[in-house]
């Protein structure tokens, strides 16, 4: 579990999209990388300006998708169904 302290709005806002959707965050904190859930996204009140606390779940990057076969197609053309 990674914990993670901002004040910008605009990657607040960013942070709660991807926890709403259930979408992997990257945050960049230092020199270290971190991907993985939202777990929570908190505002501290008694801050001026307001703050933020995220708790992002690390997981494991994506990977790389296979390439394709030549001739495969992703999707049915509608010609196929006339």
């Amino acid at each position: 579990m990674f914990t993670y302290e901002t004040a910008d709005q605009k990657e607040v806002r960013r942070f709660r999209i991807a926890q709403f959707n259930g979408r992997m965050a990257t945050v960049k904190s230092g020199e270290s990388t971190v991907t993985g859930f939202v777990r929570s996204v908190l505002e501290q009140e008694s801050s001026v300006p307001p703050r933020w606390t995220i708790t992002i779940i690390q997981g494991a990057p994506k990977e790389e998708p296979k390439p394709l076969r030549p001739g495969l197609r992703l999707r049915p053309f509608a010609e196929d169904y006339l």
